[in-house]
């Protein structure tokens, strides 16, 4: 109980972070996405974010 609490804030700063730098790489990719050159635009769209969020918690701990 007491790791969860230690844990969840600097996940949460990690997420609202990597959320505003997938957002305008979302945006910039859109077109490409959804065109259909990619098989499955929503897992490359949630992989987009993941890799967001890692890099976003990558930054928070070592900057």
């Amino acid at each position: 109980m007491l790791g969860a609490s230690l844990y969840f804030p600097p996940l949460f700063k990690a997420v609202l972070l990597g959320l505003l730098g997938w957002l305008p790489v979302h945006h910039l990719l859109r077109d490409w996405l959804y065109g259909g050159d990619v098989w499955h635009p929503l897992l490359m769209d949630l992989s987009l974010f993941i890799l967001a969020v890692s890099g976003a918690l990558w930054i928070l701990l070592h900057g």
